[in-house]
């Protein structure tokens, strides 16, 4: 129900020309992955800004095409909004957001950053999925 929320949301603001001209990740399977990602820095601000409002937490993976570690935790982090309901995981590009990234303090990739209503909660600096799952139970809403 979560992933569906997601996606409506999302279409909707695509609809409002809000942030979700954003395309969703496809697993392996077939299935929607629900990991949402941006087109453009400007569709990321607005999104961002609308979830300020939300006490959702939101998961942030900064990566890069480039980054082994980061191919490593791909089909991991896009199998968690199967698995963490009622979260909101989001991938940007480290290249090309670069301004995003520094405003998140990101240095190395992958780094996940934990937001609730547009603030930092909780970090995951490099691919460890347990500790990334650890973090994302602490802070999720049930």
């Amino acid at each position: 129900m979560g992933a569906v929320l997601s996606w409506l949301r999302a279409m909707m603001s695509s609809l409002r020309g809000g942030a979700a001209a954003a395309q969703h990740s496809a697993e392996s399977s077939s299935e929607k992955s629900s990991v949402i990602v941006f087109n453009s820095p400007d569709q990321w601000q607005r999104h961002f800004n609308e979830t300020k409002k939300i006490a959702k937490l939101m998961v942030v993976d900064f990566s890069a095409s480039w980054c082994g570690n980061c191919k490593t935790m791909e089909p991991i982090f896009n199998a968690m909004p199967a698995k963490f309901t009622g979260v909101e995981f989001i991938k940007i590009d480290f290249d090309k957001f670069k301004d995003v990234a520094k405003e998140f303090g990101v240095q190395g990739v992958p780094t996940f950053v934990l937001l609730k209503q547009g603030k930092e909660v909780d970090r995951v600096v490099g691919a460890n999925k347990d500790e990334l799952e650890k973090k994302v139970k602490k802070h999720r809403v049930s």
